[in-house]
């Protein structure tokens, strides 16, 4: 099945057309169940993947959910804890 002259180019136009329509439809639904979730429901899945990632950081296998910072100032002074920690780990001698 040879394609004559200028109909090929209708064949790639109709193949981006359905392109861009199936990434439309791609982006809908994702959007939809995006906006499915509530404030609460979105804060508390970031807290558990930020204990999980502190977990795994720290090796220890429970999550800490009460160690999430609400501010600033708090994470601040986690920071700089934990730089006091490192500071007497290298201090002591071995």
């Amino acid at each position: 099945m040879a394609l004559r002259g200028g109909k090929w180019w209708k064949l790639v136009g109709l193949a981006g057309l359905v392109g861009v329509a199936a990434t439309g439809a791609v982006a809908v639904r994702n959007e939809r169940q995006r906006r499915n979730y509530t404030p609460e429901e979105v804060r508390s899945v970031l807290h558990e993947r930020y204990a999980r990632s502190l977990a795994a950081r720290d090796g220890s296998p429970e999550l800490p959910l009460d160690e999430v910072p609400s501010g600033p100032k708090e994470r601040i002074s986690r920071v700089l804890r934990r730089f006091r920690r490192r500071e007497r780990r290298s201090a002591r001698p071995s």
